[in-house]
C-alpha cells in the first residue's frame, strides 16, 4: 500500500500542472494533500471526483488559505475533522481517516513566520495535536501522521542550518516540539530508515532554491511505535514539479 502526501501550495495550481496525470500514473492507494487553498465548491468536478477514489475536504472557513484533502481509493470507516480542541478546528489543518488496519492523520502545520503571535499559535497546535493523538493512540495504537511539518528537525534537514537558525522553521523552540513529539513515541519513518541521508521536501520560490537544491526536509511520516513493522519505506519524490514542495510516500505491508 502507498500513501502518498503532497503541500501542493494551491490545488488549482498544481491542477493547471499536471497533476491529474501525475496521480493516474502514480496511482497512490491514499493520497494527502496541504495547503489546499480552495473550498470543495471552487472546483472542477475531475478534482472534486478523480476516478477510482473518495475524496475528503477540510478547507477551513477562510477562502484561498490553508485547507487539507485527503483522496483514497478504500473508502475510510469514517472521516472527521478533530473537534474539541480549538486550534484543530481552525483554519482547516487536519483531517483524520480511520481505516482497517491505521488511522491516518493528514496535517498542515502552522507557519510561523508571520511574527511572534504566529509563532506562538504554530507552537500551541504542535501541543495540542501532541495531546489529540496521545488520546487517539489509547483506542487506535497504530497512528500514520503525515504533512507538512512546517519545521526542520536537525542540521541534515536543511541545506543552510547556521543561516536559518534565528529563522522561523529551525528555531530551538520549534525543533523541541519535534523532539517532544518523537518523546511520546512516534517515529520519523524517513530519517528512522535514511540516518545519513541529506534529501529536501521544500525549495524556497523567492530564491530560485530549488535550482541550487537548496532546500528543506519539513514534510514528513510520523508512524507510533505499533505501526513500525509495518513500514516498508519512505521516499521524497524530489523530481516531481508543480509546487515549492515535492510529493513524499510511504510504502506499507
Amino acid at each position: 500500500m502507498k500513501i502518498y502526501s503532497w503541500n501542493v501550495n494551491g490545488i488549482r495550481s498544481v491542477w493547471k500542472k499536471g497533476f491529474l496525470d501525475w496521480v493516474a500514473e502514480e496511482q497512490p492507494d491514499t493520497l494527502c494533500l496541504q495547503e489546499i487553498k480552495a473550498n470543495p465548491e471552487q472546483l472542477e468536478k475531475e478534482l472534486m471526483n478523480i476516478a477510482g477514489y473518495n475524496s475528503y475536504w477540510n478547507s477551513g472557513q477562510r477562502k484561498g488559505y490553508s485547507g487539507v484533502a485527503t483522496y483514497s481509493k478504500e473508502a475510510p470507516l469514517k472521516t472527521i475533522i478533530p473537534s474539541g480542541t480549538e486550534l484543530l478546528e481552525q483554519e482547516g489543518r487536519v483531517l483524520l481517516s480511520e481505516f482497517a488496519a491505521f488511522t491516518l492523520l493528514n496535517v498542515y502545520f502552522p507557519n510561523g513566520q508571520m511574527g511572534e503571535e504566529r509563532l506562538q499559535y504554530k507552537l500551541r497546535f504542535y501541543k495540542e495535536l501532541i495531546n489529540y493523538c496521545e488520546n487517539l493512540k489509547k483506542t487506535q495504537p497504530k497512528l500514520v501522521i503525515c504533512g507538512d511539518f512546517n519545521t526542520a528537525h536537525h542540521d541534515i534537514d536543511l541545506k543552510n542550518p547556521r543561516a536559518n537558525e534565528n529563522r522561523s522553521g529551525f528555531l530551538p523552540v520549534e525543533r523541541e516540539m519535534l523532539d517532544r513529539f518523537l518523546g511520546h513515541g512516534y517515529i520519523d519513518v524517513y530519517r528512522h530508515l535514511y540516518p545519513g541521508k541529506v534529501q529536501y521536501s521544500w525549495w524556497s520560490f523567492r530564491t530560485a532554491a530549488r535550482n541550487r537544491n537548496a532546500g528543506w526536509r519539513i514534510d514528513c511520516f510520523y508512524v507510533s511505535e505499533a505501526m513500525l513493522d509495518d513500514v516498508k519505506d519512505c521516499v521524497i519524490l524530489d523530481q516531481v514539479e508543480g509546487s515549492d514542495h515535492c510529493p513524499i510516500a510511504l510504502h506499507i505491508r
